[in-house]
């Protein structure tokens, strides 16, 4: 077998195994996400909900400024195991805690810790990609962690009905158990083998904004996200609160509404890297997210199926815009480029501390249900970024 088809082999066989420990860590990430926000309404009004959310994610925009030096000093492999340990702390935190200052310290730990462990995960998915499949790669391991996302609301559902949401959280923690034993086994494998190249926060930022292409992506990446935290923080509660729905329905439809995750993202980077580009498919996901957060606004009714095709249909948005951001930026860097990765994350824990920010302000005046009136205006300005960009076919 010739020297570079064993290495391709070599590669995608732990590639294999990176998609499944992003399986691991997608379910455990997600099964807390859409119950935080109902829980901390246990200990605090709504608006101090939005609050303690851009609290956290400010301190995790700082954890990954400071992330590149890190990890060119311990080494990508050793950083994720010591992230690793205090996301395992973070998940007894919120398990337990039973007051609102113990509730906000492991809500700041958790943020911070599974936003960086999503970048380790990004460079080692990375070192073992080749430029030519990227958007075959990407939307693989995508896919995988969206399976995760899945599979959670359901398993929350039924972890709330025979307990409560300390259950939840110690589910999350139970798959940090076999994510550390096949990191750890995978040792030789996943250690680094490169030299990372670190640029300083303000040269990196200089570097994206003078160019017009990563401008617009990191733009795009952050408009996406801001989707998200809508979605992740407000949708919950406008369908408890404002609508009378309990998890027993809510559980279900979260799961339903994920599923074009698994079906679009995949042909949509196989597309991307053989027929019309990015630009194209990133820019017919925004507006479809901004007639769906239109949707959100409008309908009043608490209709199991309603809501299923509705919240199903921003999906498909958001799986189109997903897989066209994560194709276009890792075609463009490589694995070395550490600080441009931590700069494209940054637009995750960012977006959660604008989009509380803004429906604080929202909720001054509104009710609840016209934030995603206000997110659905700003969802079209990503059709100004993504036309922007140069399709990398």
């Amino acid at each position: 077998m010739p020297l570079s088809q064993k290495k391709s082999k070599d590669s995608n066989k732990r590639l294999v195994i990176l998609y499944f420990l992003g399986l691991l860590l997608a379910i455990s990430t997600a099964l807390p996400a859409y119950i935080q926000s109902n829980h901390l309404k246990e200990y605090v009004s709504l608006s101090l909900v939005s609050i303690f959310y851009v609290i956290a994610n400010a301190s995790t925009v700082g954890a990954i400024v400071l992330f590149p030096k890190l990890i060119k000093k311990l080494t990508n492999y050793r950083l994720t195991k010591f992230v690793l340990s205090a996301y395992a702390i973070s998940l007894l935190g919120l398990a337990f805690s039973t007051h609102a200052i113990t509730a906000l310290l492991s809500l700041i730990l958790f943020t911070a810790a599974s936003n960086l462990l999503w970048i380790n995960m990004d460079v080692l998915v990375e070192s073992f990609s080749s430029d030519a499949t990227t958007g075959k790669t990407r939307t693989i391991y995508w896919t995988f962690i969206n399976v995760g996302w899945i599979l959670s609301p359901t398993l929350t559902t039924y972890l709330i009905g025979v307990g409560s949401y300390t259950y939840s959280y110690v589910a999350a923690l139970l798959l940090v158990i076999p994510f550390f034993l096949i990191f750890l086994y995978q040792a030789k494998s996943l250690k680094d083998k490169i030299n990372y190249k670190e640029e300083s926060l303000q040269k990196t930022l200089k570097n994206i904004w003078s160019k017009k292409h990563s401008r617009g992506i990191f733009f795009v990446a952050f408009l996406l996200q801001l989707f998200y935290s809508t979605a992740v923080i407000y949708v919950p509660i406008h369908l408890i609160q404002n609508l009378g729905m309990g998890w027993a329905m809510i559980g279900p439809i979260f799961s339903v509404m994920l599923i074009p995750f698994i079906i679009f993202e995949i042909p949509a980077g196989i597309i991307a890297d053989k027929y019309i580009g990015e630009k194209e498919i990133m820019s017919f996901g925004f507006i479809i997210l901004a007639i769906a957060l239109f949707l959100f606004y409008y309908i009043k009714l608490p209709n199991l199926w309603i809501w299923m095709t509705v919240l199903s249909f921003s999906r498909i948005g958001a799986a189109l815009v997903e897989s066209m951001r994560e194709t276009y930026f890792f075609k463009t860097v490589g694995v070395k480029d550490i600080s441009y990765i931590n700069v494209f994350r940054i637009t995750t824990p960012l977006a959660y501390i604008v989009g509380p920010i803004i429906s604080l302000v929202v909720l001054s005046i509104w009710p609840l249900n016209y934030i995603f009136l206000i997110m659905s205006v700003v969802m079209l300005s990503g059709l100004a970024f993504s036309l922007s960009l140069k399709d990398t076919r």
